[in-house]
């Protein structure tokens, strides 16, 4: 029995020699940590030095100095100068909130309530927009300016007379028989974002004029299209050119870079080079567009 646990318990000389390799192995690694940061002490800083550094920094760029907590000045916006003038907070854009003093959190508020089918009816409804203060609102109300035809019953139009599209306000809209203030709204805001009607069955795109409705008003309305304002599509920008109805992001998207890769487009025929633009919308979007 002895014998039997000793021939287990015993070990040759060559396994001898690998515990023994092994039990040093294990020690340098443990070791390893404690040698490293005993060889690499870490470098005292000398702010004399760096305090120095900056003085010479300051003393290159004359009096303008150098402030490391500056912010960039390409990341800081122009603020968009203000500019009061008349308005229909019912049909302002963006950019004209903007003008008049408005930050653009507070005017894509307004967008948004408008967007959703809310109206002003008086100017004292500005006061219960989130985000309008009372200063705001005693700055703005007295170039508040709303059609009165909002609130009341127009008299009809007589028969044989029309109204043209692009020139017709609120009021005038709301003369046609079978359009209400509601309806003369989204007439006026989708001709805005047109740039005007080049032909009144464009009326049909207009959110709730279906058919019926069309040909109950069509002999009631015409168009100028002289008065249509054309698109610059050389110098428009990414975010004017979104608001065009005819246009999706990607379309847009590919015209301005078209246009930065290629340069300012001729004709109409420059723009068929446009993968995403097929003809019919070239057709459509034509009139729209100036190549000045």
């Amino acid at each position: 029995m002895k014998t039997r646990i000793k021939n287990y318990l015993s070990i040759t000389k060559k396994e001898w020699n690998g515990l023994v390799i092994l039990v040093v192995l294990i020690a340098l690694v443990l070791a390893a940590p404690y040698v490293y940061q005993w060889l690499h002490k870490d470098n005292t800083i000398n702010f004399n030095d760096f305090d120095k550094a900056v003085a010479q920094l300051n003393n290159a760029g004359g009096n303008k100095g150098f402030d490391p907590n500056a912010e960039n000045p390409k990341s800081v916006q122009k603020p968009v100068p203000v500019s009061m003038f008349p308005f229909d907070p019912n049909y302002l854009t963006l950019a004209q909130w903007q003008q008049l003093g408005l930050s653009t959190k507070q005017a894509t508020v307004i967008n948004h309530y408008l967007s959703k089918g809310g109206h002003f009816y008086k100017k004292e409804d500005l006061k219960k927009i989130y985000g309008i203060t009372a200063d705001d609102y005693n700055r703005l109300e007295r170039y508040v300016v709303i059609a009165n035809s909002l609130s009341f019953h127009n008299e009809k139009l007589a028969a044989g007379k029309v109204i043209e599209l692009n020139a017709a306000d609120s009021s005038s809209l709301t003369r046609i028989e079978g359009i209400g203030p509601a309806f003369a709204v989204r007439i006026i805001r989708y001709r805005n974002r047109l740039g005007g009607f080049i032909h009144k069955e464009q009326l049909k795109e207009v959110f709730g004029i279906d058919s019926l409705k069309y040909e109950e008003i069509k002999q009631q309305v015409s168009v100028n299209a002289a008065n249509v304002k054309r698109i610059s599509i050389n110098t428009v920008s990414f975010n004017q050119l979104r608001l065009f109805p005819y246009l999706n992001y990607k379309q847009v998207n590919a015209i301005i870079e078209y246009r930065n890769q290629h340069g300012n487009y001729a004709s109409i025929a420059d723009m068929k080079n446009i993968v995403l633009l097929d003809d019919a919308l070239l057709r459509k979007i034509e009139p729209y567009l100036s190549f000045k």
